[in-house]
């Protein structure tokens, strides 16, 4: 285990919604409130999504991450702030042509994808290179593109995390640190419970974590009812730790979360149970290498 853990709430996410959870943060001030909420009962990271805020589904709307990334730093210039750029990669297949995108497809460039990293220069943003089964649609990332949003990340001075959904998503990291794409020590992390991805268990964690480079940072993800159990494994294994709405809506069995803040707490307490320190932004800044 590591001497010092950071924690990352994950505030809203892609998928979640208000019908399983009904205090869901979706507006920008619902979003800059819990993710600054989170802070103060021990997360160093924030990772951001946001929401159409009249009806609550994904965005990527630039105006939305600029009103939430200046409340938050309006009140809190120290919160690490990583963006998400998973946005624009999932493809519906069309009923009757598989070629044709079917609604709900959001497959778009990678100049789009990362617009608003550009735009607002955060602190992280994540780098997904799954291309997977998800539900009954596709996500695709393909190797040429996670490498031009990669280079778009790094002219921004954007750290990337860079998100591992199965085994070969860390062959094509290794890839890409070889090839300059990426920029080591890597920062990843293994997301655990997406149906046709990594599976949670000891096991997964263990194999994940020994494929990556000796240097690499990494936290294992649970999804669902696996999130809590996950932020133990992670800590075991020498990783970090993740929580929030976007991963799970339940606090323990059959109790609904409170708030990403209660979330945040309780995985500050497992932590620290556990024996390393749960450190703040200024020292994970260090861990983690940012300015």
């Amino acid at each position: 285990m590591r001497d010092e853990v950071f924690i990352t709430c994950a505030v809203t996410g892609n998928l979640t919604t208000r019908e399983q959870h009904p205090e869901l943060p979706v507006t920008p001030e619902e979003i800059a409130n819990a993710a600054l909420a989170a802070a103060e009962e021990g997360a160093a990271v924030v990772h951001l999504h946001v929401r159409d805020p009249a009806t609550g589904k994904p965005s990527m709307e630039l105006e939305y991450y600029k009103d939430v990334v200046a409340r938050i730093r309006g009140r809190n210039k120290d919160l690490i702030i990583n963006l998400t750029t998973g946005p624009g990669g999932r493809f519906v297949v069309g009923e009757e042509d598989p070629k044709i995108a079917g609604p709900g497809t959001t497959l778009t460039t990678p100049e789009i994808r990362t617009a608003h990293i550009t735009a607002l220069r955060p602190d992280i943003a994540t780098l997904d290179l799954n291309t997977m089964n998800s539900g009954r649609e596709v996500v695709i990332n393909t190797p040429r593109n996670v490498r031009r949003m990669a280079a778009f990340l790094r002219e921004a001075g954007a750290v990337p995390e860079i998100e591992l959904f199965d085994s070969g998503d860390i062959a094509l990291m290794r890839d890409m640190l070889a090839d300059g794409s990426l920029a080591a020590p890597a920062l990843t992390s293994f997301v655990m419970g997406v149906k046709y991805g990594f599976q949670p268990s000891p096991e997964t964690v263990i194999y994940a974590r020994n494929l990556l480079p000796a240097d690499a940072q990494f936290t294992a993800i649970g999804i669902g009812r696996s999130a809590f159990p996950m932020v133990a494994q992670s800590i075991i294994a020498g990783g970090h730790a993740r929580v929030g709405l976007e991963d799970a809506t339940m606090i323990a069995r059959g109790v609904l979360a409170p708030s990403n803040a209660a979330m945040v707490e309780k995985a500050r307490r497992m932590v620290e149970d556990l024996g390393p320190r749960v450190v703040g932004p200024a020292r994970a800044r260090e861990i983690i290498g940012l300015s």
